[in-house]
């Protein structure tokens, strides 16, 4: 398994780099194409807004990510993207349908298949989507449309499903970070997605410690 890690890593850390200079070589085209280039004063202004946005939720996506969707998953998810509404749920489904467990070789192995199936299905559904049903897609997305509530509970849906099936398994560990996870939101509605995850963590690895000294789970 080590040959296969460090093979992993490097083509992961390859990808990861090629992907990060096609992203940003998107408006970097533009600009040449156009000739028109923003103010550096700008773009610093503009990045020095949006990090303190994002950089709790970069580093806690990673920490707490990785155990799950293991080290091949985890360079597939964070190229691919939409970790949260689909890799993610994908990687679980796979490890509960296999009967495996996370940070194991064999989860390893199910959560990289889980994750590489996963973008591979939404690619070609995608495709078919805006070349099928493009001129539909309106109907149905719509604000006005009787399916919009729908569309707006996908995410809610995905995760109380997963969510349940752990809950009814480990349902003793799991009322420290609900109740916390609640507690937070009553008092601080607005807090990012990212901090929220990183106190929920935090509170389940605190319960769970102390319930296993008291002999509780």
């Amino acid at each position: 398994m080590k040959s296969y890690f460090d093979r992993v890593h490097v083509w992961g850390r390859i990808w990861t780099v090629s992907a990060l200079c096609v992203i940003i070589c998107v408006p970097l085209l533009f600009c040449i194409h156009y000739n028109s280039w923003p103010p550096f004063s700008g773009v610093i202004k503009g990045i020095l807004a949006v990090i303190p946005l994002y950089w709790a939720s970069a580093v806690v996506e990673v920490l707490s990510y990785a155990p799950l969707l293991g080290a091949g998953g985890t360079y597939l998810s964070f190229v691919t993207g939409n970790i949260t509404n689909l890799k993610l749920p994908c990687s679980i489904a796979a490890m509960d349908s296999a009967e495996v467990r996370p940070n194991t070789e064999e989860g390893e192995v199910i959560t990289t298949i889980a994750v590489a199936t996963s973008s591979i299905v939404t690619t070609v559904i995608i495709a078919l989507g805006v070349l099928v049903f493009r001129p539909f897609l309106h109907f149905v997305t719509d604000d006005s449309s009787v399916f919009a509530p729908a569309f707006q509970q996908v995410l809610p849906a995905i995760f109380g499903a997963i969510g349940a099936s752990y809950f009814m398994k480990h349902w003793k560990i799991s009322f420290v970070p609900i109740i916390i996870g609640v507690l937070v939101l009553v008092f601080v509605p607005t807090l990012q997605i990212g901090i929220l995850i990183l106190i929920t963590i935090v509170a389940s690895l605190v319960g769970a410690q102390i319930m296993y000294k008291k002999g509780i789970a």
